[in-house]
């Protein structure tokens, strides 16, 4: 009776346990599986989007209008539809390179990665913003450094600190990104030593497809008053097929 008794105690116990720890695994996400699922909901296998951007200085502000495609991480090409002085130039990022298109001069010009963190047409947004020359996944290592609630969202907070050799200029990343739907709502951008450069967020959330993501975006550098820079989808689609040689140099002169 006694033995009998003894092994049940120790089949529930192990029963316990692997309950405990099954749910314990189903409950973890890791922070870099937090940041994947971002990046993908926003990127898809491929995009098309319309867009417009307003510059926003202390004296004056102008607006752009552009259309964005994109394949994977490796491809991407932005055409600036407006205003008329801009309109036709074209950036394309095909694996690690970057081209601009210039019509007004007939001149192609190669993008060093030097300039990945320069402005894109005098705006508070990076090259590398735009063409995604970076990698938010691969380029740093991820953290959960807490929760918080951002415009009703329960949200990760996650830390990115860039890898050893990552072709990147920030020297940290914040994010905050919903647990639910993860999107992210709100980033941190700090310099090499620590000092919060840029706050960007994101707001304007709708279904897209078969997703739920932000379509507003402000982009403010905290020591610059009276600076800002937004942007906001017209048109967003998702996984459309597109062919590798449509990101060609060739296809820069093109395209409309």
């Amino acid at each position: 009776m006694k033995t009998k008794r003894q092994n049940l105690i120790i089949f529930l116990s192990v029963l316990f346990l692997s309950g405990f720890g099954l749910v314990k695994s189903q409950g973890n996400i890791t922070a870099r599986e937090v940041i994947d699922k971002a990046d993908k909901l926003m990127r898809g296998n491929s995009s098309y989007s319309e867009m417009t951007m307003k510059i926003i200085r202390p004296k004056w502000d102008r607006s752009l209008s552009f259309k964005a495609w994109s394949k994977g991480t490796d491809y991407s090409l932005v055409y600036v539809t407006a205003p008329a002085k801009e309109k036709g130039q074209v950036f394309l990022k095909r694996k690690q390179e970057m081209w601009n298109w210039v019509p007004s001069i007939e001149r192609m010009i190669k993008i060093p990665p030097s300039m990945m963190m320069q402005s894109w047409m005098g705006s508070d947004i990076t090259n590398d913003d735009i063409v995604k020359e970076s990698s938010i996944v691969k380029d740093y290592t991820h953290e959960i450094i807490g929760s918080e609630s951002i415009q009703g969202h329960e949200c990760y907070k996650i830390q990115l600190i860039p890898n050893e050799d990552a072709p990147v200029v920030w020297g940290k990343i914040i994010s905050w990104i919903s647990k639910k739907e993860s999107f992210i709502l709100k980033n941190e951008y700090y310099d090499e030593d620590g000092f919060l450069i840029n706050l960007e967020t994101l707001s304007k959330i709708k279904n897209v497809g078969d997703r739920v993501i932000p379509t507003y975006f402000e982009m403010i550098p905290v020591e610059k008053e009276g600076y800002k820079t937004i942007m906001e989808f017209n048109k967003i689609e998702f996984n459309n097929p597109i062919r590798d040689d449509f990101f060609s140099i060739q296809n820069m002169k093109r395209i409309r």
